[in-house]
């Protein structure tokens, strides 16, 4: 039999993950995943090597289907800093997109240009979490090491640079950087100069490939590592959300609710924004579009540590949280310091404690202030000019929590969707592998029924606009302290 298999990776902040999915029909053959070492915010860095060793460790758990791979693609975390060097050794561990330490350098590069003139130039305003932010930050600590430069590239850019041997990356993850112009499609060298005055970053970065190009052939080295099969198209790969995006297979004006590690709330759109609040990111897509995204730093993390404070296990803590009434405090949840607002030096709230609090009202409002804050974000897409009527999706590992589906439909006062494959990530890279072989993306999707899933409707006394608008005093109260 010829190989009718598709591979997707997602190598995210916590793990890498393969699917191993029919290319006709979509049918899940296979999974495997391994885990990165931990990081902590504010310093959150990870050598790339450990994101290799857990991509082959991942490929030793689906066994002999990698035989009957076709094509593989790989999504990965947006931001993150791997720099190489003429060698093509690493230089030093990679910088994730939640390190904060470079919060400065991106507050007087954005002095530099102005918020306008940045949206104008990339779509966005530049926080600690961009790339540009942290190769700033090379050139203001690490000056020798920066020197040392050949190569720059994201997460996915690695991996694929491991796999097929090409230094490429997509028009998706390139405009997470703060370096590339998602409305013209091309880099914007001047924009790099303001790190360090430097004339010549160009050359040092990926080659652009679109949608469906290839970026090389899985390699002998490659090959025997991995036990996929040598010779393979590899995909041109694309940012976690961006492959989400494909995964869900969201239409123009779609959302996407993420609750990972961070919080992600994103729609498909046909035309691109330039935000200078800074609040939406005004990314691309991985299909030739558009991808406007607000991110927070604190998501599922924040909810485990309440759960941890209340001694609880999971199923404890949701059902304590949907026993509250929707009356108790209201927990402003920037544990971690937050991006969206960007205050990265802030510090969590808890706001309206009485003695007679209890424990379920601290585990929803633990909940609430997670998704409020998302909701926020939803809001300021519609602000920055991009279409968020249509279906909401609720991904993620929150999405597993009934506390979280209940409380999103509540909060947001419609229904929402809960796919059945939670692995969207992984899916996304995988329609991208198959497009790679010639399939419609579009298509792909709707053959394989992506992004259906159980609707959750509000509850009857959801009483959702009436919880934001507490969330949003307390906001007035903690940001200016932050």
């Amino acid at each position: 039999m010829a190989p009718h298999l598709v591979a997707g990776i997602d190598s995210s902040t916590q793990s890498t993950k393969i699917e191993l999915r029919e290319r006709n029909g979509g049918r899940v053959v296979a999974v495997g995943r391994a885990s990165h070492p931990p990081t902590t915010p504010p310093v959150s860095e990870q050598d790339p090597d450990a994101w290799w060793s857990a991509l082959v460790g991942a490929c030793g758990q689906v066994g002999d289907h990698l035989a009957d791979v076709a094509a593989v693609s790989v999504a990965g975390q947006q931001h993150g800093m791997v720099l190489v060097d003429a060698a093509g050794l690493v230089i030093r561990p990679a910088k994730l997109w939640n390190d904060t330490e470079s919060a400065p350098e991106a507050a007087r590069l954005v002095e530099r240009l102005g918020p306008d003139g940045w949206a104008e130039a990339c779509g966005s305003v530049p926080v600690a979490a961009f790339t540009v932010s942290k190769l700033a930050w090379m050139a203001a600590h690490e000056p020798e090491a920066l020197a040392r430069v050949h190569r720059v590239m994201l997460p996915h850019d690695w991996l694929t640079w491991r796999l097929a041997g090409a230094h490429v990356t997509d028009r998706g993850d390139a405009s997470g950087t703060g370096w590339f112009d998602p409305s013209a499609g091309c880099y914007r060298p001047e924009l790099l100069a303001l790190v360090d005055g430097r004339d010549d970053w160009l050359e040092r970065l990926p080659n652009l490939l679109g949608p469906t190009d290839t970026a090389g052939v899985v390699t002998a080295e490659a090959a025997a590592a991995t036990g996929l099969p040598a010779g393979i198209p590899v995909g041109p790969g694309t940012g976690d959300n961006m492959a989400a995006a494909l995964g869900l297979g969201l239409a123009p004006g779609d959302v996407a609710l993420s609750l990972g590690t961070s919080g992600t709330v994103y729609a498909r759109s046909s035309t691109p924004t330039a935000d200078p609040s800074g609040q939406v990111a005004g990314f691309a897509d991985a299909a030739g579009g558009f991808l406007p995204l607000v991110c927070t730093l604190n998501a599922t993390k924040v909810t485990d540590a309440v759960r941890g404070w209340l001694g609880l296990d999971h199923d404890a803590f949701a059902a304590a949280a949907l026993a509250a009434p929707p009356d108790g405090p209201v927990l402003v949840p920037w544990f971690d310091g937050e991006r969206t607002p960007n205050l990265p030096d802030a510090a969590g709230w808890l706001v309206g404690l009485r003695t007679d609090t209890s424990r379920e009202q601290l585990a929803r409002a633990a909940h609430e202030g997670v998704v409020c804050g998302l909701l926020e974000g939803l809001d300021a897409l519609a602000e920055a000019g991009a279409r968020a009527d249509g279906t909401l999706h609720l991904i993620g590992g929150g999405a597993h929590s009934a506390a979280y589906r209940q409380l999103v439909a509540d909060l947001h006062g419609a229904p929402i969707t809960v796919p059945d494959d939670d692995e969207t990530v992984a899916t996304g890279a995988c329609v991208q592998a198959a497009a790679v072989l010639g399939d419609d993306a579009s298509a792909v999707a709707r053959a394989w029924r992506l992004g259906a899933g159980p609707t959750v409707e509000p509850g009857p006394v959801a009483d959702g606009a009436a919880r934001r608008s507490r969330y949003r005093e307390a906001i007035a109260v903690a940001g200016p302290a932050s």
